[in-house]
């Protein structure tokens, strides 16, 4: 069993985060399982965990207002006594409903208003792990599809931000580390995407060689928060061959 006690994933009501946090709780994480608007979702994953013998908390939480990620932070604390472990999971801004700038809002401002919400309480010897898309994490040198483009900018712009902030977590022995995929079968990113560009999804499988699932992907996020890796660690996951020719490395 792990030596973490508590633990947040934002946007785990669904997908990647709700798989990532019941793993993490079979680990003997008590996880505070985020949602923005469906309690209903959040509450069947809390429940999934808590029939396992784990221990979790349904919070919801806007990450884009002033108070959602305290909120989070909060539960962790009160219910399980500390917080060791954040996995930033949620992201968004394909949506047309949100206002301007909600790619940027959600996938930069409130990750890092996210971690800094979190860090004063963040235990020493903690783990914070980013979630992003090799779109997002190599969109610098490799450009995407129309339809992803200000999404992967947003989030490659999350992703530069919270690296700003390891100096900062170094002084508490926290470890930051990022995690990216390709795209993943069964995602709503990957759906709506195929939807705008059809023939989307069986191009990146077959540059790829192979798409992870949900549950597959959810696995390999879950797995570094334990890793033996160093703070700025890029864990790439599945098929990135064809993103690293491209930009050179």
């Amino acid at each position: 069993m792990s030596e973490f006690k508590g633990g947040i994933v934002t946007g785990s009501s669904r997908g990647i985060g709700a798989v990532t946090a019941q793993l993490l709780a079979e680990q003997g994480i008590g996880i505070v399982v985020n949602y923005r608007a469906k309690a209903p979702r959040a509450n069947k994953i809390v429940a999934s965990i808590e029939e396992k013998g784990g221990k979790a908390v349904a919070v919801g939480a806007d990450l884009t207002t002033v108070e959602g990620p305290q909120a989070l932070v909060d539960a962790a604390v009160e219910n399980f006594g500390s917080l060791d472990v954040v996995v930033l999971n949620a992201s968004g801004g394909m949506e047309t409903s949100m206002g301007e700038n909600y790619a940027l809002r959600l996938n930069r401002d409130a990750q890092v208003a996210m971690l800094e919400a979190a860090l004063p309480k963040l235990s020493e010897g903690g783990r914070v792990v980013f979630v992003t898309s090799h779109q997002a994490h190599f969109i610098n040198d490799v450009s995407t599809m129309d339809a992803y483009d200000a999404v992967a900018k947003s989030k490659r712009a999350g992703e530069d931000a919270l690296r700003e902030m390891i100096p900062k977590l170094a002084e508490k022995n926290i470890t930051f580390v990022v995690v990216s995929g390709d795209m993943i079968e069964g995602t709503i990113t990957a759906t709506l995407l195929n939807r705008m560009e059809p023939g989307a999804i069986d191009a990146r499988r077959e540059a790829a060689g192979k798409l992870y699932s949900v549950e597959e992907f959810g696995a390999e996020v879950a797995k570094m928060i334990f890793a033996d890796v160093e703070t700025g660690h890029t864990e790439l996951v599945g098929g990135a061959g064809d993103f690293l020719k491209a930009s050179g490395n």
